[in-house]
């Protein structure tokens, strides 16, 4: 009796110390989303760093500079120190949130605003799918991957094609695919949990490429579904 008593005990601990965990990635998450934002409208609303973005190269060092933070964190998350790889999240949020300012100069506040909340309930719906459900999406999150691989060939086709039917049905595919990985990546946060266990340090770096993971996943969904809206200024 004991000894159920005791396991049982382990295993409230153990899944109060998964949701705690958890709890601190999303919140790493939606801090990084302010820092973007915020960057994106204050970038927005300056005429001078405007100016200087675009009549400058500084764009395409910002771009290569982003690619270079995530694949850097991807590939040495494990080697690098915990506050190193939280910096790196919110440097790569506040270049993004650089990138991202056009987007004020291009649509309607009010649409980006609806976007913005359609993305977030959306996001928020597989993000808890994918902490409840008992369905292993290993096989689902690879399935999601390929088809992610054929939008981007899709986009890079029709950059030339400039067809706005292909365009939205690309948008509307994607939006499926990166909710999709909503559901994927937060329920790999369990496996990280889980598999580092007594190991605090590593177990806080890869939380920080889950918290990159579902930064990326959201941006993703609101940019699609901006396009889908398509109410430009």
């Amino acid at each position: 009796m004991y000894e159920n008593f005791s396991s049982s005990q382990q295993q409230l601990d153990t899944e109060a110390g998964l949701n705690s965990y958890v709890s601190k990635i999303f919140a790493r998450m939606f801090l990084g989303l302010l820092v973007t934002a915020f960057a994106a409208l204050i970038t927005a609303t300056n005429e001078t760093i405007l100016t200087f973005l675009y009549t400058t190269p500084i764009m395409f060092v910002f771009i290569i500079a982003e690619l270079i933070i995530v694949f850097s964190l991807s590939a040495r998350v494990t080697k690098i120190s915990f506050g190193t790889a939280k910096i790196l999240f919110y440097l790569y949020a506040l270049i993004n949130g650089v990138t991202l300012s056009s987007i004020f100069l291009v649509y309607n506040l009010g649409t980006i605003s609806t976007a913005f909340f359609t993305s977030a309930m959306a996001f928020g719906v597989m993000a808890v799918y994918g902490m409840v459900t008992k369905k292993d999406l290993t096989k689902i999150g690879s399935i999601f991957l390929m088809f992610l691989i054929g939008i981007i060939i899709a986009s890079i086709i029709n950059m030339f094609l400039k067809s706005s039917g292909l365009e939205l049905i690309i948008s509307f595919i994607a939006v499926g695919i990166f909710t999709g990985l909503v559901a994927f990546d937060t329920q790999k946060l369990k496996s990280f949990y889980y598999s580092s266990i007594g190991n605090s340090e590593y177990q806080n770096k890869i939380g920080v490429i889950g918290a990159l993971s579902l930064y990326l996943d959201f941006i993703n969904i609101f940019l699609y579904v901006l396009r889908i809206f398509n109410n430009k200024k």
